[in-house]
């Protein structure tokens, strides 16, 4: 059995309250905290994406110790991350303006982190060498296992008229990737800062809630971003059957 904490949209750097954006750093030490008081272990802990505001380096520096945990940290780019001080701080490696993608071997699952971020752009697009990237690394992976890809941008509507217009688009192209490789079993998200699920190609999409913000649905009115609501995320156990649970955490 895998588990493993999924969490989004940290956002460090943001100055929502005149504070030099120590609002988004207390609530990201705050998820973390929590997850490295856990009594049991996890399999990893999953960030996808938009780790700083602005993508400067010091914002990474930031994000580098508030990720300090006793479990495995994974990470991805988001439309708020900037490349190369990604990987020049995070990463440790030259600066570089091309796709960041990993592939994670943890015990029971494949997990790919994959960059759908476009430089300058705040919608997304697993790009040719990203799709290239992947199809290979399913291809050329442990077929026994199951997989799990994980991006910043959902690849379909969420209906939510702020993050749609900026969701991942180009995704006939991994609908064909997914069909050659059936042992891939859920695509994890965030961008969207809510909670929420759906499906993609006959897939689970689960999208991770925002740990800065909340976007809410038109139907609860009020302002679309909420800044009131409590840092979340989201646990996801992967069976030794293949079933996959998802269970969402508020932090009071």
């Amino acid at each position: 059995m895998l588990t493993i904490a999924h969490l989004s949209d940290i956002h460090l750097g943001q100055d929502q309250d005149g504070d030099g954006g120590d609002r988004a750093y207390r609530r990201a030490e705050q998820v973390m905290a929590y997850l490295n008081a856990l009594p049991g272990p996890l399999d990893a802990v999953l960030v996808t994406g938009d780790l700083a505001d602005h993508g400067l380096p010091g914002e990474y520096e930031q994000v580098a110790k508030v990720l300090t945990s006793r479990h495995p940290v994974l990470t991805c780019p988001g439309n708020h991350d900037i490349r190369e001080p990604y990987r020049e701080v995070l990463l440790g490696e030259a600066a570089s303006g091309g796709p960041v993608n990993r592939l994670h071997r943890l015990p029971g699952a494949d997990v790919l982190m994959l960059d759908s971020s476009i430089p300058g752009q705040d919608d997304g697009l697993l790009d040719e060498e990203t799709i290239g990237w992947l199809d290979r690394t399913l291809t050329e992976g442990r077929q026994e296992l199951p997989a799990l890809l994980a991006f910043h941008h959902p690849p379909v509507t969420l209906h939510l008229p702020y993050v749609d217009p900026i969701r991942q688009f180009g995704e006939e192209r991994l609908a064909e990737v997914l069909a050659r490789h059936p042992r891939v079993r859920a695509l994890l998200c965030g961008h969207s800062h809510t909670g929420a699920a759906t499906t993609f190609a006959g897939l689970p999409v689960l999208v991770a809630p925002g740990v800065v913000s909340t976007v809410t649905l038109p139907c609860e009115g009020g302002a679309e971003i909420r800044f009131d609501h409590p840092p979340q995320f989201a646990f996801h156990v992967l069976a030794d059957d293949g079933r996959l649970t998802s269970h969402y955490r508020a932090l009071a």
